[in-house]
């Protein structure tokens, strides 16, 4: 068994242009900007975070934007449907807001699908739920913070079994999809088999990786050990600022993280303003100055 795993922490994509990508999270989707950053690996590519008024781990979509990136390719080996949960009864007014959104209904539940802005599979699932949205929006409709992640594998099994250890259990099955849920805030995972998609091709709009979260460095160094353990080879234990993490391939090809759970979007930054600076790694503050001029300006972003 893989211990302490306490269901999605955040999710994390490649993304076109980073005006665009901020206009339809925050704009469109009325999430809140909770830290603007850089790519740890890439300092020149902006690594953006959006979800609720203080960026609680299940509610935070991050991206790296940047106009370089080709379009990726959707097939296996990689995350379907990002999933958002929404309020009982919103559709109606989600589906007026996002026209070109498809009703679909999935496992019982009503849901709209629509395009992202790099053609990313995205939908909002009506759910009870007691998380409170950001703002922007009316809370009757506001997004909460995920439902789910859908990934789409070549081979399933495999990675149905890494999920049974790490403590999902299988809830059901529709089509091609198994559903697996665990007692977590954000609980749900969906697996489709889909042998007969190529393998996709990585690019703006696809997932770069999926994190899960735990409570603190303890648990996530036994979670490390009981990787090793499963015959995985995870990461060191990497700082990123606001949680530690480590990261893993799973055998179906989409990289998993976990992510600690007790750091915080507000170690650099008051929470009431979150997301309208600038903020580095320690290792990039010295390319600051260069950074601010290259750096493409996004509303509402102060970049001095």
């Amino acid at each position: 068994m893989i211990p302490h795993i306490q269901g999605l922490h955040h999710v994390t994509s490649f993304a076109g242009p980073p005006r665009e990508n901020d206009a339809f999270f925050t704009g469109t989707l009325g999430l809140r900007r909770v830290k603007t950053t850089v790519n740890f690996d890439n300092p020149y590519v902006y690594h953006l975070y959006f979800g609720d008024r203080t960026g609680t781990p299940g509610t935070v979509m991050t991206h790296f934007p940047d106009r370089k990136w080709k379009q990726g390719h959707r097939g296996t080996g990689e995350v379907g449907v990002i999933a958002f949960a929404v309020p009982k009864g919103s559709l109606g007014d989600w589906a007026r807001r996002i026209p070109n959104a498809t009703p679909v209904e999935s496992f019982g539940e009503s849901r709209l699908h629509f395009p992202g802005p790099d053609g990313e599979t995205l939908a909002l699932v009506e759910a009870e739920d007691p998380r409170e949205g950001w703002s922007a929006l009316p809370a009757s409709m506001a997004i909460t913070g995920f439902h789910s992640v859908n990934l789409v594998l070549a081979d399933d099994a495999p990675t149905l079994d890494l999920l049974k250890a790490m403590g999902y259990q299988v809830q059901g099955h529709e089509g091609a999809t198994t559903r697996l849920t665990m007692d977590a805030p954000v609980g749900v995972i969906e697996v489709t088999h889909a042998p007969e998609l190529p393998k996709s091709v990585e690019g703006a709009g696809s997932v770069h990786h999926i994190a899960f979260a735990t409570d603190n460095d303890d648990q996530l160094m036994q979670i490390r050990q009981a990787v090793i353990d499963a015959g995985l080879k995870p990461t060191e234990m990497r700082d990123r600022n606001y949680f530690h993490s480590i990261y893993v391939r799973e055998p179906g090809g989409v990289l998993f993280e976990v992510a600690t759970r007790n750091i915080g979007f507000d170690a650099d930054e008051p929470v009431e303003t979150l997301g309208a600076a600038l903020k580095l790694p320690p290792q990039h503050e010295p390319l600051r100055s260069e950074l601010v001029k290259t750096l493409e300006p996004i509303e509402g972003l102060d970049l001095s």
